[in-house]
């Protein structure tokens, strides 16, 4: 498994780079402010720097019991984007509706779009991390 250092280093990396990426594309994509998309987005990455830290040593453990490894398969890359992705939406719904001032389903579409975003780019981002920072001997 990964230590705590490595840990921090992988969600921190993750959030700046996806903030780099989804602040310009959400602001064209949705035709709001670069400021608001950021304030919604910021926000957004707080909660899920939290949540990546938290999820992704539960998911370890869990794979640690059941599978012996916490090598993941690209199948298991994808169902671990898709549930950590799922957890986020939850929520991080009502802060959009509510600082963006739109309804619900509103917030869900653009919440939802992040979400597709970033089940792109954790999978992306994660495949490449563990090439860069493979996993120690005997994980």
């Amino acid at each position: 498994m990964r230590n705590r250092q490595d840990r921090i280093r992988h969600a921190i990396s993750f959030e700046i780079i996806g903030l780099a990426l989804v602040v310009p594309l959400g602001a064209a994509g949705f035709g709001m402010s670069a400021k608001d998309i950021g304030v919604v987005a910021l926000v957004a990455s707080s909660a899920a720097t939290a949540w990546n830290y938290v999820y992704n040593i539960w998911f370890d453990r869990v794979m640690k019991r059941l599978r012996g490894t916490v090598h993941k398969t690209y199948g298991l890359r994808v169902v671990h984007a898709v549930l950590f992705e799922c957890g986020l939406l939850i929520a991080t719904l009502p802060f959009f509706a509510w600082y963006l001032g739109i309804g619900l389903w509103q917030a869900f579409v653009m919440d939802l779009s992040f979400v597709v975003f970033y089940l792109i780019y954790a999978f992306v981002f994660n495949l490449a991390y563990d090439r860069v920072f493979p996993l120690p001997e005997g994980a």
